[in-house]
C-alpha cells in the first residue's frame, strides 16, 4: 500500500526572531527533531518537526522576525 506524501507546514509557535535554522533543504528529519530555534524575550525556543519527513523548502532566514503561526519550513 503506497503512503501518501502530504506537505506539512512547520509553523512558529511564538512571535520572535529566527535565531538558527538547524536543517537544510533535502535533509530528512525525525518527528520531534529540532528544525529551527526562535528567540523571543532573550529565550531560545526550539521548533520541532511535527512528523518525520524531508525538508522541501525553508521559508525564513536567520535573523528574520516571524509572527506566531507563520510557516518556517515545509516537510514532505
Amino acid at each position: 500500500m503506497a503512503r501518501s506524501h502530504m506537505a506539512t507546514n512547520v509553523q512558529a509557535h511564538i512571535t520572535g526572531t529566527v535565531w538558527k535554522i538547524e536543517v537544510k533543504v533535502g535533509d530528512t528529519v525525525e518527528e520531534g527533531q529540532t528544525v529551527v530555534i526562535l528567540e523571543s524575550m532573550k529565550m531560545e525556543m526550539p521548533v520541532e518537526a511535527p512528523s518525520a519527513g524531508k525538508v522541501a523548502s525553508i521559508a525564513v532566514a536567520e535573523a528574520q522576525a516571524v509572527d506566531e503561526g507563520q510557516t518556517l519550513l515545509v516537510l514532505e
